[in-house]
């Protein structure tokens, strides 16, 4: 990278769409950001539009089937509570921060997923305790950097409620804060899920909703005094970003009730022991896996299927085959790839083919949300937002449309480093100026 390539800070705010548009353009710290910089409020996610796949994809370039982070959560059948994909070992290409450490600069990353036991120099990964011998204080400081997140705590462990929103984002920011001025990384990385708590909880349009968008203005706002006061801010490129918008939801579906039938899983003691077809959540989609060795039950999974969403009531809105999944940059492991209908979201349980969300209870094993995500992308009113502002970045630029994909090329550029291996064009209209880097983009408009 050149030496002379000036920093970055990019701001994930998870959940924020296009459809806020008219709410964060009238709050103050917001138009700071527009103000003089450029920006798309037409983004499309990736598939399925998730927060672990999105992320990764922001900062590979890559569609989830070339990265690997095609879900939030493994496949872990037998389990309750499966994990996530927390660790950077389950990213199969190299990363925006990876090519940064590289080159003998330094990174800073708050709760961005997909980072844990990274080399990311200081690094607070978003990771839970999901083991009963577990508590979240030590899995954290395992997971990342650990003389760090415990000056953290220290100065500011008061201000956390668990994973609770608002505090949790209150307490990042404040990290964020701290790190800016006392480190002063070369490349920031900050997640702050406030919105998309509040809209799984309370819907899109909620009142909840928006007051937590009104929350990340004034969070943007003491960022930006911060950069101002510790004189970084006219050498610092500013990105505030989406990963993908929220749909609102009444109903979770069940396949695997209608494989339990079928006698293709197994129940023992309540909980699923064996499988030959499995279907694998996504919120707003769902994975159809047959097991290797049983892949004559193809063509009877289909037709089940095609039932299934041949019924108005049933939620099902469309089956993709795995192929065409995969030309959508899905898992291309898949047999199938389900996408709900308006309303309808995919969770894995067995016990019923379906149940409202008003009648569900996160102590049944059920996770009730009144609107979540995972669908296909290019669903009208399902874009998000990019937005940049700083030394390198374009005074007032438009742009009418892109892809999450093309955001990790982008910032590349700017940082004055590559991503050879990135689906993603570079976005010129963006850049202001150009560092001079030793390979050539692969692609760029």
């Amino acid at each position: 990278m050149d030496k002379k390539s000036n920093k970055m800070l990019v701001i994930s705010l998870d959940a924020l769409g296009a459809e806020d548009v008219p709410v964060f353009t009238r709050l103050p710290n917001f138009r700071r950001i527009l103000s003089g910089g450029s920006h798309c409020f037409n983004v499309s996610s990736v598939y399925p539009s998730l927060t672990y796949p999105a992320h990764t994809s922001i900062v590979t370039g890559c569609y989830p089937k070339r990265h690997g982070v095609i879900n939030n959560t493994r496949i872990q059948f037998k389990r309750l509570s499966p994990d996530w994909m927390w660790q950077r070992k389950y990213i199969k290409t190299t990363t925006l921060y990876d090519e940064i450490l590289r080159r003998g600069r330094t990174v800073a990353a708050f709760l961005w997923p997909v980072t844990a036991r990274s080399r990311i120099t200081w690094n607070v990964p978003e990771i839970f305790a999901n083991r009963p011998w577990n508590n979240q204080i030590f899995t954290s400081l395992y997971n990342g950097s650990a003389a760090f997140q415990a000056v953290l705590q220290k100065n500011f462990g008061h201000i956390r409620n668990g994973r609770s929103q608002p505090e949790l984002d209150d307490f990042v920011i404040e990290c964020v804060k701290y790190t800016l001025a006392k480190k002063r990384p070369d490349l920031t990385l900050v997640h702050l899920t406030d919105v998309d708590t509040q809209r799984h909880l309370h819907g899109t349009l909620s009142g909840e909703a928006t007051s937590a968008i009104c929350r990340h203005d004034r969070r943007l706002g003491e960022i930006l005094d911060t950069l101002e006061t510790n004189r970084l801010l006219d050498q610092t490129n500013i990105i505030v970003l989406g990963d993908h918008y929220q749909k609102d939801t009444f109903t979770a579906i069940y396949i695997n009730y209608w494989f339990l039938q079928k006698g293709w899983i197994t129940v023992k003691g309540g909980r699923l022991s064996q499988w030959q077809v499995y279907c694998k959540n996504c919120d707003g989609s769902a994975y159809v896996y047959i097991r290797k060795g049983f892949g004559y039950l193809k063509d009877a999974v289909r037709e089940v299927l095609l039932d299934l969403a041949g019924d108005g009531d049933g939620g099902i809105e469309q089956v993709i085959e795995g192929k065409d999944a995969a030309a959508l940059g899905a898992d291309p492991h898949c047999s199938f790839m389900l996408e709900a209908r308006d309303g309808f979201y995919f969770l894995d349980g067995f016990r019923s083919p379906s149940r409202q969300v008003d009648d569900m209870n996160v102590r049944d094993g059920d996770e009730p949300m009144r609107a979540t995500h995972g669908y296909l992308p290019g669903k009208p009113g399902y874009q998000t937002v990019f937005m940049a502002k700083g030394p390198d970045i374009a005074n007032k630029a438009e742009i009418l449309s892109m892809c999450l994909v093309d955001e990790g090329p982008t910032l590349a550029r700017l940082l004055g480093v590559t991503l050879p291996d990135a689906d993603g064009r570079v976005i010129r209209q963006l850049i202001r100026t150009v560092p001079q880097i030793s390979v050539k983009e692969k692609k760029e408009i």
